[in-house]
């Protein structure tokens, strides 16, 4: 199999951080420094900074309310990583991002399979947000947000929009371009002021408390994996 996949799956960490991990030129083959394309046989010696990769002893699931600040990654050498605020003795990575301006609902793992499945934006999955603003929300503010905003190039695909209070919006996506939010919100003319994410396809932030974490039901866990198709 590819090296993304390989190990991805021993659940050391995501495809992206792997990415990273070979452009730093980290992991070995039988010794043999690899690249992206590299594939790894049954025999293979797979090492990084010449060490065995640590197997995950189970799969873990969590939902974390990252606080404005933290930065999406499990990279210990970046300042502020999210790993910083999530103490466990197994390594998990995030699923997706939420840049740093923003707050909210990002889900932890170390199950490679449900991590990419996720993050692959062609599977349509919903994301919702809260967003505040500098100026009231108008009726065609929310239309034009549903409909698609002129950005990057591209117009972003139709989302779902409603009112929650006068400067308080929410929106639903199905695809997550670079600071998306952000960008159509100032296309319109507006500034955000507050971002947070609220929830993710079934996994909703409820009751968490900034910086706080919790395992994922079994009754959610379940329902995400067929949602994902990862169940029969």
């Amino acid at each position: 199999m590819r090296i993304h996949k390989y190990v991805s799956l021993t659940g050391f960490c995501s495809r992206r951080e792997t990415s990273r991990l070979l452009e730093q030129r980290r992991i070995t083959i039988n010794g043999e420094i690899c690249d992206k394309d590299s594939i790894v046989e049954n025999d293979d010696l797979v090492l990084i900074d010449n060490e065995p990769i640590p197997r995950k002893v189970s799969n873990l699931y969590l939902a974390f309310n990252k606080p404005v600040g933290i930065i999406c990654t499990s990279n210990p050498e970046i300042e502020g990583n999210i790993l910083d605020c999530v103490k466990l003795p197994e390594r998990v990575f995030p699923v997706g991002r939420l840049d740093r301006a923003s707050q909210g609902l990002i889900l932890l793992t170390n199950d490679g399979d449900l991590s990419n499945r996720i993050s692959q934006s062609e599977y349509g999955h919903e994301k919702e947000y809260e967003v505040t603003v500098n100026e009231p929300v108008t009726d065609l503010f929310l239309k034009k947000m549903a409909e698609g905003v002129p950005i990057l190039n591209t117009i972003t695909k139709p989302s779902k929009t409603c009112l929650v209070s006068k400067y308080v919006f929410r929106i639903t996506l199905t695809q997550g371009l670079n600071r998306q939010i952000r960008r159509m919100c100032k296309a319109l003319g507006y500034e955000v002021e507050k971002l947070e994410r609220i929830r993710i396809m079934n996994i909703h932030l409820h009751t968490l408390t900034l910086g706080e974490w919790r395992e994922l039901k079994p009754e959610e866990l379940a329902e995400l994996k067929k949602d994902l198709g990862l169940l029969s």
